[in-house]
């Protein structure tokens, strides 16, 4: 999904109906599904999630399904034009992958419960990704829980490194790595499931859950 910086997302734009067919529904594995029940499990039921990087929606609507109060935020006009059209009782706002405190829909939802960033943080540069985590951290109350899906490097020593991607650049991170500056910035990490690549996904994927403290 989109997401990051504040100049938007263009390549998303440029490509957002392919995106939408390519991908016309919110899961494409049995785990993606799994790890957002279980990231859902452990909200308080009606709680507030901000869906960062929400893309053309469908995580953002299968969780107000399920009875949360969603928001969803993403950098590329065009994606949310096609979230709004598909979904226009939903909250959709533009914004990066920081913290949208300024936004109204966001200051009278109240506390936030949970934050999803779903393959998001990785078109995130990686010098950034720490201020935007501690954003995160500065507005939210202690038991916030936090999950993002991101692909994974498992086959090096080095915390980051920059992959191809079709719309936009993107890095992977070692989990590890990535559960470390969580740490840093308040949460703690609570589970990890990693994804073993397939055909259609040339990297590990890694789901990593975590709770402000």
């Amino acid at each position: 999904m989109s997401a990051s910086t504040p100049e938007g997302q263009p390549g998303y734009d440029a490509l957002a109906e392919l995106y939408d067919r390519t991908f016309p529904g919110p899961w494409q594995r049995p785990l993606d599904r799994h790890a957002l029940d279980a990231f859902a499990d452990g909200l308080p039921q009606g709680g507030t999630i901000l869906d960062l990087g929400c893309g053309t929606g469908h995580v953002t609507v299968e969780l107000a399904f399920r009875g949360f109060r969603t928001i969803g935020v993403d950098p590329s006009a065009r994606m949310l034009q096609i979230a709004r059209r598909r979904y226009p009782r939903r909250t959709w706002i533009a914004g990066d992958a920081y913290y949208p405190a300024a936004e109204p829909a966001v200051r009278e939802a109240g506390p936030v419960s949970g934050i999803l960033a779903r393959f998001s943080l990785i078109h995130v540069p990686p010098q950034q990704v720490p201020g935007v985590l501690a954003s995160w951290a500065a507005h939210v109350e202690p038991g916030c829980q936090v999950l993002l899906a991101f692909q994974a490097l498992l086959d090096s020593d080095r915390d980051v490194e920059e992959f191809p991607h079709v719309v936009a650049p993107a890095w992977r991170w070692n989990p590890s790595s990535l559960a470390r500056v969580l740490d840093e910035a308040g949460f703690s990490e609570t589970w990890r499931v990693i994804v073993c690549p397939d055909g259609e996904h040339p990297y590990p994927e890694c789901h990593l859950s975590a709770v402000r403290v």
